[in-house]
């Protein structure tokens, strides 16, 4: 299986990061360290990847979406490359800050906060931390001016247009995000009376891209057409992120140039230029590692058994996404491709990271990749069946997050809440 990286682990900064670009030794060294399942993230892809969005958006601000990878090595790459930070609750506001974005790069913007998010940000800014607040309902606003909030505000708008890579992700037209579209110059003007009013925030979905694009646009021309109209002027309009990222070997890497150069021709208006990636940035900066634990033939497949499942990667039984999988075992070249289905520990027919895998003829003890994993799979996982999360490092053998423990499991049960 070839390797094309430059041999130490990185990959010249080229528009996607395959699987196959990632060394299989350093793979095989980590998991040999760290034990599985294991994710691996590698900042220099972060770095790079936030490198090629300022340069396709040079005359725009560029807000990295936190949740899409909340961790701290990710976000000071993130924040030191230029990036600001667009958060989706307090926990993730308070990532960001301690992480070292300035309180001015920091925009929060929840979908119905709950009362004790907006208690921890309120505070936060009355102690000095002027970051900007996005509401998506008129209530929001007067769940600010009751605790005091006149800082800076944002208004998300519901543009009725949507796409994504799944109905799940898609937000554009759903009735949750944002206010009415009709409704949003009253929004802005009962923004004003609280706060001081500064921009404009939409997003189409998650994972955009081929003709999905066609709605990213659409998107951009109605919020620009709506900033115009505006009695207040605002500074910006955020046009969100979601840009699409190929997790499919044949699938081709998104044109960035092109999807900024049709963002600009549609971002027809005064306001400064936004947009919010955050899948882009990460997702082909992380790999999760996983072990074959058992191997069982079937009159219908060939069931691969590993010790990583919708615990560690949720995504693939959540959204039926596909992540390559591709086997690290040292000797194969005298193994036979076989069709597998590669399952989980989890007793559930979800459990499944992969079907119809064409794979080298496995065995118990080979070691799997499972590529794509840097956006949406550590931020996920979970310890249904009482499962401990799995560790996280970099490329370069520094622990990320530590591997959970049994004891973890139970930490909380029990005693006086704080």
């Amino acid at each position: 299986m070839s390797e094309s990286n430059t041999g130490d682990g990185t990959t010249e900064n080229s528009a996607v990061r395959r699987p196959a670009d990632w060394e299989a030794d350093r793979l095989r060294d980590l998991a040999s360290e760290f034990g599985t399942p294991l994710y691996v993230v590698d900042p220099d892809r972060v770095r790079q990847n936030c490198e090629r969005l300022l340069g396709a958006f040079p005359d725009a601000t560029v807000d990295y979406a936190v949740k899409a990878n909340t961790a701290r090595t990710v976000l000071e790459t993130v924040e030191d490359a230029g990036l600001g930070a667009e958060c989706a609750s307090a926990g993730e506001v308070r990532r960001a800050l301690d992480a070292g974005f300035a309180p001015e790069e920091v925009r929060y913007t929840a979908v119905n906060p709950p009362a004790a998010d907006l208690d921890a940000v309120v505070e936060w800014w009355r102690e000095g931390a002027d970051l900007t607040v996005t509401v998506g309902a008129r209530t929001t606003l007067d769940a600010l001016a009751e605790r005091g909030y006149d800082g800076r505000l944002c208004v998300r708008v519901n543009p009725e247009v949507g796409a994504g890579h799944h109905a799940k992700v898609t937000t554009g037209d759903a009735p949750q995000f944002g206010v009415p579209f009709d409704d949003a110059t009253d929004a802005a003007s009962a923004a004003s009376e609280v706060g001081e009013f500064v921009g404009l925030h939409a997003h189409v979905g998650s994972g955009v891209s081929g003709d999905d694009l066609s709605a990213h646009e659409v998107l951009v021309g109605r919020m620009a057409m709506l900033a115009d109209e505006l009695d207040e002027s605002p500074e910006f309009v955020s046009v969100g992120g979601g840009f699409g990222v190929p997790y499919r070997r044949e699938d081709p890497p998104l044109d960035l140039d092109a999807v900024a150069d049709a963002t600009r021709a549609a971002f027809d208006c005064d306001a400064r230029l936004v947009v919010e990636p955050g899948r882009y940035v990460v997702a082909d900066a992380g790999i999760l590692l996983t072990e074959v634990t058992a191997v069982k033939e079937t009159a219908e497949t060939t069931v691969v058994g590993v010790d990583a499942g919708m615990t560690t990667l949720l995504r693939p039984a959540l959204y039926d996404a596909y992540h390559e999988v591709r086997s690290l075992s040292a000797s194969i070249d005298d193994r036979v491709p076989t069709s597998c289905l590669v399952a989980g520990p989890v007793c559930e027919t979800a459990d499944v990271l992969g079907e119809e895998r064409v794979l080298p003829e496995p065995k118990r003890g080979d070691l799997l990749s499972v590529g794509t994993t840097g956006a949406y799979g550590y931020e996920m996982a979970s310890t249904y069946n009482s499962r401990p999360r799995p560790a996280v490092v970099t490329l370069d053998g520094e622990t990320v997050a530590r591997r959970e423990t049994l004891a973890d499991l139970t930490r909380l049960e029990g005693g006086e809440q704080s």
